[in-house]
């Protein structure tokens, strides 16, 4: 009897954790535009930062990181930000001293 009792309390619980577990996680939409490159909010945003990366812009502004990178190209025509070191794969860049 104590051993059903037992597996019907491990059933029990793991019902429990299965319930919890499925809960929906919140999802957040992000933005598919780049912002605007001439905007001094967000030049100034982005030269506080040390170092600039295009996952860190995406995750700062909350806009896709195609669109980060897009960004970043665009502030480095402007002589906001300087490209420190990249690949094709990934860029890194600094801001400029003003």
């Amino acid at each position: 009897m104590e051993r059903m009792q037992e597996k019907r309390d491990k059933e029990d619980k793991s019902k429990e954790k299965k319930e919890k577990a499925g809960l929906p996680k919140e999802r957040r939409t992000i933005g598919v535009i780049p912002p605007d490159a001439k905007n001094e909010k967000m030049v100034n945003e982005v030269k506080k930062m040390n170092v600039l990366t295009p996952y860190a812009v995406a995750s700062r502004f909350n806009i896709r990181i195609s669109a980060a990178k897009d960004f970043l190209e665009q502030l480095e025509q402007n002589g906001a930000v300087q490209l420190v070191s990249g690949s094709h794969k990934i860029k890194i860049y600094k801001p400029v001293a003003a």
